[in-house]
């Protein structure tokens, strides 16, 4: 029985495929243009995460010399909603003394002020922040109080 003949598959097509299986980008959405080794991503997701892992994901790949991310988080939520997320999941957070923590938005813009006692409690704010749908931009303004 005769084998298929190998087929090569372009960085494009398996950048394309990679970001779909692992980072679960909407294909309808997203773009992968690749020229020279460099990749462009471009188009639309809905959180944060996605676009970061994106990039994380597309550097790993043998061949790829630079990644050019023009992907943009959609923002389906109102500030106050954003915000409203935010301060209940920070919350929740027991190593965190969230009284000290304010939250401003501005659309999907997250502005952190406040203090905290130490860098790890700074990283978790951030990350509790990143994880609200609708965060397109955070500014960490905590500082470290001991």
């Amino acid at each position: 029985m005769a084998r298929p003949p190998f087929r090569y598959e372009t960085r494009a097509a398996r950048a394309v495929n990679i970001l779909k299986w692992q980072v679960g980008l909407p294909g309808d959405r997203t773009r992968v243009k690749v020229e020279k080794g460099v990749v462009t991503l471009s188009g639309e997701v809905d959180w944060q995460f996605q676009k970061t892992e994106a990039d994380h994901i597309v550097h790993k790949l043998s061949g790829v010399v630079e990644v050019v991310n023009q992907i943009r988080v959609a923002s389906p939520v109102h500030a106050f909603e954003v915000k409203e997320k935010i301060e209940k999941a920070l919350q929740r957070s027991a190593e965190l003394e969230a009284l000290r923590i304010t939250v401003e938005t501005e659309g999907g813009r997250v502005i952190l002020n406040g203090k905290v006692h130490a860098w790890y409690e700074r990283d978790i704010a951030e990350r509790a922040v990143w994880l609200a749908p609708g965060v397109t931009e955070v500014q960490d303004r905590i500082t470290i109080e001991p």
